[in-house]
């Protein structure tokens, strides 16, 4: 049962809700204004900058009718003044029936689910977990792919920093898929989630170079490298070019491949991609609104 639960980490959903939440999603992107939480107030509470995220929980909040509160500019709040996490928490549950919240510290979401009298969403808490992301993007799978089962998923970029990966690969780990990582020395995918795969026996491989696994792959995942992730900027120097998607490469690829990106993109996917029928990126980002709905809507028992 969802209702009341909040949603943290990706693992918080069962396979059986995760499936819920894709079917209700589709529901909502068929009829996308059903106010059903006319008289509800929710805050969205953005630590960290986003544009993406908080626009479509924004968007999400307004279609399904209910109020949002909220700051999107950690500046303009009493934190600046030395306000704790836990108290700003503890304050903002007192007014709002559900919290949206991002912010930069890994395991920020968690704590502050464990102070708040009402549900969290978490919208992403460092590197550590995007479980709305991973979401929408098993919504933008299914809807591509017309099953989420025994798929080949390529992965390409910044694998150890990239919490949208690292929610991805364990959300998809209930369907029998075959991982593909693609990844400098430096920012290979933790040994953590393979070590999860193998205790899974789930099928992973590892490259360097991204044309090995384009003729296999139906999903292309791409990372951007995250510049703010890194304490030493010769370090992200070194690695942000490495790997850029170019509209030759994708020849000879099958013709169910579909490109995936949480973006914002800098220079990893080349802009003549976008006009090749393989590039779901921009669509995948509308997906958001609809797979958000589905989890708000759930959350607060209204679907």
């Amino acid at each position: 049962m969802i209702k009341g639960k909040s949603l943290v980490s990706i693992t918080d959903f069962s396979k059986e809700e995760m499936l819920r939440i894709i079917e209700l999603a589709a529901d909502f992107e068929a009829n996308p204004n059903q106010p059903l939480l006319q008289g509800h107030v929710i805050a969205s509470l953005f630590f960290e900058p986003s544009t993406r995220t908080r626009l479509s929980f924004e968007t999400a909040i307004n279609r399904l009718g209910a109020r949002v509160i909220g700051f999107s500019d950690v500046n303009a709040t009493s934190t600046t003044k030395g306000e704790t996490l836990k108290d700003t928490i503890i304050m903002v549950s007192n007014y709002a029936d559900l919290i949206v919240m991002r912010h930069p510290l890994e395991g920020a979401a968690r704590y502050a689910s464990e102070q708040s009298r009402v549900p969290i969403v978490n919208a992403g808490d460092g590197a550590n977990q995007h479980p709305s992301q991973t979401l929408l993007d098993m919504f933008s799978i299914y809807k591509t792919q017309g099953t989420l089962q025994n798929l080949k998923i390529a992965m390409v970029g910044d694998l150890k920093y990239g919490r949208t990966v690292h929610s991805l690969i364990q959300a998809m780990s209930h369907f029998s898929p075959t991982f593909y990582f693609v990844a400098p020395d430096e920012l290979k995918m933790p040994q953590e989630y393979k070590t999860f795969l193998d205790q899974k026996g789930i099928e992973y491989h590892e490259y360097t170079d991204m044309n090995d696994v384009l003729p296999d792959a139906d999903i292309l995942y791409m990372t951007r490298v995250q510049k703010e992730r890194f304490a030493d900027l010769i370090e992200y120097e070194k690695v942000k070019n490495t790997y850029v998607l170019k509209n030759s490469m994708l020849e000879g690829t099958k013709d169910n491949l579909r490109i995936l990106h949480p973006l914002p993109r800098v220079n990893e996917i080349a802009y003549d991609v976008d006009q090749n029928p393989k590039a779901y990126y921009f669509k995948q980002a509308e997906n958001g609104v609809y797979t958000r709905m589905a989890i708000i809507a759930s959350i607060l028992g209204v679907k």
